[in-house]
This record gives C-alpha cells, sequence and structure tokens, in this order.
C-alpha cells in the first residue's frame, strides 16, 4: 500500500506493510494452469463478436501473452535490437516503455516472454537470456543479469522463450548447458543464490512449473531431452525422465514448448511435430516419477493444453499449417473427441467455457466444456495485427486480451 507524504513541496511516495494478498500475474493465468478463475461471463457472443473495448496498433512486436496487475495492463515486445516492457492503463493508454534486454536476432525474433509480476515487481527474460526485475509503476530496472551468458547457457535455433517464476525469495531460470541446468537468483537483488547440476542439455521453450505433492514444493520442466523435478530451496535435480525417446514423425524433433499440467500426483507433458504426449506419476514424496500412459493422438504445438475435471483439451500438430482440436481422458488417456475447426492453436478456460484462438487465421471460439464433442458456441475472426497468431489469450476482470504481433484489442465478455 502506499502513502504519500508532503514535506514542503516536496512528495515522498512511503511503501507500507498491510495484510492485502500479493498482487500477482504469470503466464497462462493462476498457477500456469490456462483456467482463469472469473465469473459472470457470457456463454454467448454476438454474431460479429464481443464488444471492442479499445484496441493499440503499431505496438513494438511480439508473441507473448499480457499481464495485467492492479488495472495496469503489461505486455514484451522488441525496438530495434532489444525486447521492450510496454505498461498500458486498461482504457488502452500507453504509460511507458522500457528497453530490459537484448532481443533474439535471429529466425522469428519477435519477444516471447509473459511478464511474471509480485506487487510492485516485474520479473522478465528476453530472447538472448538476459533477465531483468522492473518496478511496475515507474519502469525503473531494479536489477539486471545477463544471465545466458553468465551461466553459459546452451538453447536452440529460437532463442529463449521462458516466462519467469517465482516461489519465496526466489526467481528461477533454465539456462542449461555445461555448466548448469536451472539456476535461482534472490528476487529482490538478483544475486545467484544456487545453481544446479548439469545435464548436459539444451534448454527448451518451456516455461516451468511449480507443483505441490502433499506439502512439498517441486519446479517440473521440460528441458530439449528431459522431463526434470527440481527442489526449489537447493537447486537437487531430485529425478528426471528421458522425454527425448518419445519423439516421433518424420523429424524425430525434440521441441518443447508447452509448460506441464499437473493434478494430485499427476504430469501431463506435451509437445508437437508427432512428439508423443506421456502421463507421469509423481511419488508420493517427490522422489521419483513412473510412466502411466503414452499418447499419439494430442501433440500440441504451442497452443498449451488445459485440464478441467476428468479430462484435457487442446489441438494437436499435423504439420505446421494445420491441426485439429481434441479432448483426452485425464487419467487414461483414451481419445474423446479429435475435430477440425479452422486450425490448431491456443487455448484457455473460464466458467465451464473454452476459449480458443487459431494460430492462422486468428478466429476466436467460444465452446463449451464438454468432453463428448467440441462445439462452437460463437465465434469472430481478429481484425487487427499481422503474421501468426502465437499469443495466448487471458481473461481479466471480464475482458479477454488478444495480442496478434503488432495489436492489442481488449473486449468485454462480461454478461
Amino acid at each position: 500500500m502506499k502513502r504519500f507524504l508532503l514535506f514542503g513541496f516536496v512528495a515522498i511516495t512511503v511503501f507500507t506493510q498491510c495484510n492485502s494478498p500479493k498482487q500477482t500475474s504469470e503466464w497462462r493465468g493462476p498457477n500456469r494452469t490456462g483456467v482463469y478463475n472469473e465469473t459472470g461471463l457470457l456463454k454467448e457472443w454476438p454474431k460479429e463478436g464481443p464488444d471492442m473495448l479499445w484496441s493499440l496498433s503499431d505496438i513494438p512486436k511480439g508473441y507473448s501473452s499480457v499481464a495485467v496487475v492492479n488495472d495496469i495492463v503489461y505486455l514484451t515486445g522488441i525496438k530495434d535490437s532489444m525486447d521492450v516492457l510496454m505498461a498500458i492503463d486498461v482504457k488502452g493508454k500507453i504509460k511507458w516503455q522500457v528497453p530490459y534486454g537484448r532481443k533474439w536476432d535471429n529466425t522469428f525474433p519477435d519477444s516471447r516472454c509473459t511478464p511474471t509480476i509480485e506487487d510492485d515487481r516485474i520479473y522478465l527474460s528476453s530472447g538472448k537470456g538476459d533477465l531483468a526485475c522492473v518496478n511496475a509503476l515507474t519502469g525503473d530496472i531494479f536489477w539486471e543479469v545477463k544471465a545466458s551468458d553468465k551461466f553459459e547457457g546452451a538453447f536452440g535455433e529460437w532463442g529463449i522463450s521462458e516466462s519467469l517464476l517465482l516461489h519465496g525469495d526466489n526467481v528461477y531460470y533454465t539456462p542449461c548447458g555445461e555448466k548448469t541446468t536451472m539456476v535461482a537468483l534472490n528476487k529482490i537483488t538478483g544475486e545467484t543464490v544456487w545453481q544446479s547440476k548439469s545435464l548436459k542439455d539444451k534448454s527448451s521453450y518451456v516455461s516451468p512449473l511449480m507443483v505441490d505433492r502433499n506439502g512439498k514444493k517441486q519446479i517440473v520442466t521440460v528441458t530439449e531431452n528431459n522431463v526434470i523435478g527440481v527442489n526449489p530451496d537447493n537447486g537437487e535435480i531430485i529425478w528426471t525422465f528421458d522425454y527425448a525417446k518419445y519423439a516421433g514423425g518424420e523429424w524425430k524433433a525434440n521441441i518443447q514448448t508447452n509448460t506441464p499440467l499437473y493434478y494430485d500426483g499427476k504430469i501431463f507433458v506435451t509437445n508437437g511435430y508427432d512428439h508423443k504426449s506421456v502421463m507421469l506419476d509423481l511419488s508420493e514424496d517427490v522422489s521419483s516419477v513412473k510412466l502411466v500412459y503414452v499418447d499419439s493422438l494430442l501433440d500440441v504445438h504451442l497452443g498449451g493444453a488445459v485440464r478441467i475435471g476428468k479430462y484435457v483439451y487442446g489441438s494437436n500438430w499435423e504439420h505446421n499449417r494445420m491441426g485439429k482440436w481434441v479432448c483426452l481422458e485425464w487419467e487414461t488417456g483414451k481419445a474423446m473427441y479429435e475435430t477440425k475447426w479452422k486450425n490448431k492453436g491456443s487455448i484457455i478456460s473460464a466458467e465451464g467455457m473454452l476459449y480458443c484462438y487459431d494460430e492462422k487465421g486468428g478466429n476466436i471460439a467460444l465452446a463449451k466444456v464438454n468432453p463428448e464433442a467440441f462445439e462452437v458456441i460463437s465465434s469472430f475472426k481478429v481484425p487487427l495485427g499481422k503474421g501468426p497468431h502465437w499469443s495466448h489469450l487471458v481473461i481479466k476482470n471480464g475482458i479477454m486480451y488478444v495480442r496478434h504481433e503488432d495489436a492489442l484489442m481488449a473486449y468485454n465478455i462480461k454478461a
């Protein structure tokens, strides 16, 4: 909470302690599940789509999603050689913009890190693996670390796409390489807290997940070749699972992009290019995992998946230009449906509805959560922006935020 004290003609901002909950935002919503805790939303849209409240065009280009805290919308983009962070009020007015790290300078350079926010601090990674902590009110940089350089990281041909994970006093990042796999930095100072051992692996394009099994916390993420479980307190890599051997298709590609799903001791890992999905069972003491099943139908390319009740929903990869929408039974991997609708894309959920964003044509569908059939209730086509529709949708306070590279749109979806 802020208080303003006046001494003569000078105003001093004082931050005071209060008992209100922390204001947070992270990649794919609460606990990175893709399921937003919103109520009072429309269950059907007008034919032309929900009402657009405002839009911005010609913003710095990016594939990242927005983060919303205290009625401010934050997003990343690229400008010249840098990734930049923008702050926008909920009426669509740009408040400030600040560069924070080097952009990726090869194929598909647009920004891909979604801001991670806790109260007045924003945590970011850049396409080249520069980390920064930024003041959410002013845009001033608290600290910055060229982490991939410092820890001699190893990454693939599309650079870094990791949205940083916060827990307790630390912020976590996965540089991989010969020196380490994952590191923890003090979230206030940026100083190194620990470095894990090296698995001699490359980083993937996955943002890590914090899971809780019987009160025991563990970080779960996917490197190029492994699913791993890491102790957040000391960096011990507790278990590894050889995910690379489940690569399929002609390419045998290990291009991992999706944050795993976790529920009640089960970890679901899915990625595209005919890579098989796996369900893992995390032991009661979080010391090991065992394979529950392997699935060949739902290989999510870039769009994430959601678990709702006894089922998991997402779109699969047929090739880079096409995919279908799929529902599996969570416990068994049994296929419930595989349905063609426009194209593959990203998916989120709120209040018993699915929000599906076609990555090629920019169509957004509203569908009921229903394991028996994929039935679109309403849909509309995004009118602004250019290039692929890779940003994931975000819902906050009854507003759906749609990012399409150099455009941002806010839609009223309140009932």
